[in-house]
């Protein structure tokens, strides 16, 4: 079984279409090897797939790569999946199936001056974006001495280079299918690359050259009940 590095948390109606969106999703990664898959959720709102046939081994190995993979344990110095679940001035907090968070102390962000809330508002992050961390040895120890967790190298360049773009709006709450369709529906076709899916609930809407990413918020940010981050170049 395969644990996903990627949570399902809305309810109702919202729910079943992110599972229908997740199934297709892992059937087009796996579903030209030899195996069959069972999709289910855990009590933590992240998404299992058990695996069988003869591929499985094959299989589990491709959704890890895409998804990432929430593990049972994890040991110091390697680099691991969190969803963002909350911040406060004293850092983020990244939920790795750990049951506690996992707390990445301001100074161990590495994205440059200013307190976690305005760190959060320059790179667009949502609520529940999946991020790279290495695990500090601190926090494996109750005497809480060592090294403190950190966001993965990594997972700082690519935040990074989203500041380097030409603008994104950052969702939450809802599939890429669902983003695409909103931008379409309010006559925003034009005004974007391609929507990146981050996660199966988190979308990136990378901007044209020419587009506004705070403008393209204010348009359509009443067709979409998400949280919506910009990030301006």
């Amino acid at each position: 079984m395969v644990v996903l590095a990627t949570k399902l948390y809305v309810e109702g109606d919202a729910r079943e279409r992110a599972l229908d969106s997740l199934r297709s999703l892992v059937a087009n990664e796996i579903g030209e090897l030899e195996v069959e898959f069972e999709l289910g959720v855990r009590h933590d709102d992240f998404p299992s797939v058990t695996i069988e046939g003869e591929d499985a081994t094959v299989a589990r190995n491709a959704l890890r790569e895409e998804f990432g993979e929430i593990v049972p344990d994890l040991e110091p110095g390697e680099t691991y999946i969190g969803t963002l679940e909350s911040w406060d001035d004293d850092g983020f907090v990244l939920d790795a199936g750990q049951g506690e968070g996992v707390r990445i102390p301001t100074d161990e962000l590495g994205l440059g001056p200013g307190s976690p809330e305005q760190l959060r508002e320059r790179y667009g992050l949502v609520q529940h974006l999946p991020l790279r961390f290495v695990y500090g040895s601190a926090d494996a120890g109750e005497d809480g001495e060592g090294e403190p967790s950190r966001l993965a190298d990594a997972e700082r360049d690519r935040l990074y280079d989203w500041t380097r773009g030409d603008g994104r709006l950052n969702v939450n709450s809802a599939t890429r299918a669902e983003v695409r369709a909103t931008l379409n529906r309010a006559g925003h076709a034009q005004d974007y690359v391609t929507v990146e899916r981050l996660g199966l609930l988190e979308q990136s809407v990378i901007c044209t050259e020419d587009t506004d990413p705070p403008g393209l918020l204010a348009s359509v940010g009443e067709y979409l009940p998400a949280e919506l981050r910009c990030v301006v170049p």
